[in-house]
């Protein structure tokens, strides 16, 4: 029987619009940052009431994605701006939009106060909803609920309740000052991919020409292993005409042609398909 895989079609346009609300499970941290940046009654918002100039984006999307982001250990801009491409859960926090890193920078420096405002209120949702982390923030250490009446004195568990929102403060002052120092500092990806290869039909054409070169350089090399294992081959041929033992095994043929030897390789033949089994049975 055939081997069976799942279908991956990258290629076929979806016909019906998705819901971004299936891109990240029911109970992931995305669904709760929007949901409690959504409930909060926030005044001042930066909104261009005139509705002159390109469309803005909306200040409460921004706000639950840089909460996300921050509580996860994103503060690059830059980084941010990558994962709304790369990430499902920012994808969805953006509504598959993608805000450029100027466009997070100046709105985290121009709207400070209101981030940090809003940042420490979804902590704050957090903790009365006994979550005791929002990403890497710890907001309950002891599991109980710090932020609603957690003593039968009503003075005891305001002080209590204080001291947790002074404490999330400075988490929050914490994280955006990483943010700033972030901004401040060259990105370092790691892997930068030139403007010359990022569409696809030039992209795909610099794959073949590469694969092109790698193959030529295998030829190449099997050229020159050729008249080696021929010597090799003719002596071994020689001592068995004059009756000799021959031992140990025969010389190893020159290198196969690279597409021949990848094509075994895809369809299962030869020893890669052998050592692929033995590692299922292991």
């Amino acid at each position: 029987m055939p081997a069976r895989f799942v279908i991956v079609d990258r290629e076929t346009p979806l016909l019906l619009p998705p819901d971004l609300r299936q891109w990240v499970p029911e109970n992931h941290l995305a669904h709760f940052i929007v949901d409690a940046v959504d409930s909060l009654a926030l005044t001042n918002l930066p909104v261009n009431e005139r509705g002159t100039g390109d469309a803005q984006y909306p200040p409460r999307m921004l706000l639950s994605l840089l909460s996300y982001c921050y509580a996860r250990g994103t503060f690059s801009s830059r980084a941010i701006e990558q994962a709304t491409y790369t990430d499902v859960a920012v994808r969805f926090l953006s509504g598959d939009t993608h805000p450029d890193h100027d466009t997070i920078c100046t709105f985290r420096r121009q709207n400070k106060q209101l981030l940090a405002e809003s940042f420490v209120q979804v902590l704050a949702l957090a903790g009365e909803l006994h979550l005791l982390k929002v990403g890497n923030i710890t907001v309950a250490t002891d599991g109980t609920k710090i932020l609603a009446n957690a003593s039968k004195h009503a003075a005891v568990s305001y002080q209590r309740a204080g001291e947790q929102i002074e404490l999330l403060e400075r988490e929050v002052r914490a994280l955006l000052q990483k943010a700033e120092d972030a901004d401040s500092t060259p990105l370092q990806d790691g892997l930068t991919i030139p403007a010359e290869i990022a569409r696809r039909r030039e992209r795909l054409e610099k794959l073949q020409l590469a694969r092109a070169v790698i193959e030529a350089r295998a030829r190449e090399r099997a050229a020159a292993e050729r008249p080696q294992y021929a010597a090799k081959q003719a002596a071994r041929e020689a001592k068995q005409q004059r009756g000799e033992k021959v031992g140990g095994r025969p010389p190893a043929t020159a290198a196969r042609n690279p597409a021949t030897q990848r094509s075994m390789q895809l369809h299962g033949c030869g020893k890669p398909h052998h050592e692929e089994r033995q590692r299922r049975t292991l």
